[in-house]
């Protein structure tokens, strides 16, 4: 019975020996495919369109930002689309990507395509396209910004909790969750608060070619449908993608034939290991272990019940 016993546990260990060496050899030979396809360019697009999807509420997103600032020196993005279809978000990230989208305007074409939805912050973004195109059910515009501060101490006070605050200062404290807004820190407020909103129209008013008291004049925080946009000049023409990529043919010398690449946070390796090679390592490691023993303050986003 003995004998019987170490021969199992030999047979086990030399089972776990050979997973080990058949998982090591064929980590290395991938390891040698993702270094062969690096050094041959294989897998790498040529010339090619380049395309940024913003969805959802817009924060800020450094690994994003960088990615887009990256393409205004790319050689082979011959340009860049960039799909809306967004709330707006943040004033922070809606200038950081809007930034970063100039940067790439400036040095190549940009066409913005909006879906839905693209107001406030999202529209802050799209201005320094080259053109712009939107649907004419697109929601966009909603020029503003907005600041809020809920304030409880109502109710706390019907609960029998009273709030004591030392302040080093008078605005130290506001906004207060606990306690209104004083006269001076609703002023002080509402300065910050136009401050960002003008920064806003310095944007629109760069990216539109227009006069900044025409863009106060629309900015009072109304959305517009694309077909009002399209009148008042917020945007260039009604279509999508398609519309686009013969406006950048016919215009911009960008052939319909070059294929299109999402812009992407994730570096080379990343990509393959996630896409074409993530399932087997994920087989591999599977097999191993089975047969083993063991929000910044300020909005810039569009409110359905206007203002």
């Amino acid at each position: 019975m003995s004998l019987e016993t170490d021969l199992l546990l030999d047979r086990h260990r030399l089972k776990r020996r050979l997973i080990f060496w058949r998982s090591f050899a064929i980590l290395a030979v991938l390891a040698a495919v993702l270094v062969a396809v690096r050094g041959s360019g294989f897998g790498f697009t040529g010339d090619h369109v380049a395309r940024l999807d913003v969805s959802g509420l817009i924060t800020e997103n450094p690994k994003l930002t960088h990615a887009v600032e990256k393409l205004a020196d790319d050689a082979s993005v011959k340009a860049l689309i960039v799909r809306v279809d967004s709330p707006g978000g943040s004033v922070a990230g809606g200038e950081s990507l809007h930034d970063a989208i100039a940067e790439v305007a400036a040095k190549k074409p940009v066409v913005v395509c909006m879906g839905a939805l693209a107001a406030s912050a999202a529209y802050m973004i799209s201005v320094p396209a080259t053109r712009i195109y939107a649907h004419e059910g697109t929601l966009t515009g909603s020029i503003g910004v907005l600041l809020e501060a809920p304030e409880v101490g109502g109710l706390l006070s019907k609960l029998g909790v009273d709030v004591q605050t030392i302040v080093s200062g008078p605005l130290k404290n506001q906004p207060s969750l606990t306690a209104p807004l004083s006269p001076q820190g609703q002023q002080v407020l509402e300065g910050l608060v136009m401050d960002m909103y003008g920064q806003f129209v310095a944007m629109v008013a760069a990216g539109r070619h227009m006069d900044p008291a025409k863009v106060r004049q629309l900015g009072d925080g109304r959305a517009y449908t694309g077909q009002q946009a399209l009148q008042l000049g917020l945007i260039d023409a009604i279509g999508g993608e398609h519309d686009a990529r013969l406006w950048l043919a016919k215009n911009k010398g960008v052939p319909e034939s070059l294929p299109v690449e999402d812009v992407s946070t994730e570096g080379f390796a990343e990509r393959t290991l996630s896409g074409t090679l993530g399932p087997i390592l994920t087989g591999v490691w599977k097999s191993v272990i089975s047969q083993g023993v063991m929000l910044d303050g300020a909005w810039a986003v569009w409110h359905r019940s206007g203002g």
